[in-house]
C-alpha cells in the first residue's frame, strides 16, 4: 500500500470512528486539539533552517489537503454504498462529505498559494505539478455541484452523482503522487518509505494538527448532515400539509 493510499484509508477510518463520538463532546474535541496543535506549531517544533518561520504552514497546509481528500475518499466510500447497497441516506452523506471536501479544498489552495508566495514569490505557479494536480481535483468536485443541481431530485440525480463521485476518487492517488515527481522546493518529499523525514517534535505537531483538522471536518460534517435532514423533513412535512 503506498503511502497515499495509507493516508486515505487511515483517515477514513477515522472519520467512521468520528461517526460514533456524540456531536457536543466530537465540537469541544476539534477546539481542543485546534489549540494544542496551534501551541506546538509556533512553540514547540523547531523553526526550518531552510525556510525560517514561514515552514510552519507546513503543519496547517499538509492536513488541510489529507483532510479534503479524506473528504472526497469518504463521499465516494458513500457513492458506492449507494449504487451497491442502495441504504437509506447514504446519497446525501455523499454530498455533504464533498461538500466538506470542497470547503477544505478551497483551503488548501488558499495556504498553498500564500506558501508559494513566500517561497517563490509568486502567488501561483503553473509548472508545479502538485498545484495544478490539485487544482483540477478541486474543479472537478466543485462541478459536481453543478450536476446535482441541474437534474430534478430522484433516484437518476442520485444515481448520476454517486457516478461522477466515484470517478473523482481516481484523482485523489495522482494529486498525492505528483509531489513524487515534482522537483520544486515547495513541495519536498517529506514522507517515504523510509518513515516521516522530519524530527519528532515536528512529526508530533503534524500528527496533532492533522487530527485536529479531521475532528473539525468530522464535526462540520455531522452539522451539516443534521442540517440538510432536518430540511428535508420540513420539505416533505410541508408537502403533507399542502
Amino acid at each position: 500500500m503506498g503511502p497515499g493510499l495509507f493516508c486515505d484509508h487511515c483517515s477514513g477510518f477515522v472519520l467512521l470512528r468520528l461517526r460514533n463520538i456524540p456531536l457536543p463532546a466530537l465540537a469541544v474535541a476539534a477546539v481542543v486539539l485546534m489549540g494544542t496543535a496551534l501551541a506546538l506549531i509556533f512553540f514547540y517544533a523547531p523553526i526550518d533552517a531552510d525556510q525560517g518561520l514561514s515552514q510552519k504552514i507546513f503543519y496547517i497546509h499538509v492536513p488541510i489537503a489529507l483532510t479534503a481528500y479524506a473528504c472526497f475518499a469518504w463521499g465516494a466510500w458513500k457513492a458506492f454504498l449507494h449504487l451497491w447497497k442502495r441504504p437509506p441516506g447514504a446519497d446525501l452523506e455523499s454530498y455533504v462529505a464533498i461538500h466538506q471536501g470542497v470547503i477544505f479544498g478551497a483551503l488548501t489552495l488558499l495556504t498553498g498559494s500564500i506558501w508559494a508566495r513566500i517561497s517563490w514569490g509568486h502567488w501561483w505557479a503553473w509548472s508545479s505539478n502538485q498545484l495544478v494536480t490539485f487544482l483540477i481535483l478541486f474543479l472537478f468536485y466543485s462541478a459536481y455541484f453543478m450536476l446535482r443541481y441541474s437534474v430534478e431530485p430522484g433516484p437518476a440525480r442520485a444515481n448520476m452523482c454517486a457516478v461522477y463521485a466515484l470517478f473523482g476518487v481516481v484523482l485523489i492517488p495522482v494529486s498525492w503522487l505528483s509531489i513524487r515527481i515534482a522537483n520544486d522546493y515547495i513541495h519536498p518529499t517529506v514522507f517515504t518509505t523510509n518513515g516521516p523525514q522530519m524530527s519528532g517534535s515536528m512529526f508530533l505537531a503534524f500528527c496533532v494538527s492533522w487530527a485536529a483538522l479531521l475532528t473539525l471536518a468530522g464535526t462540520m460534517y455531522r452539522v451539516e448532515l443534521a442540517g440538510k435532514r432536518l430540511d428535508s423533513r420540513l420539505r416533505e412535512l410541508r408537502e403533507l400539509l399542502a
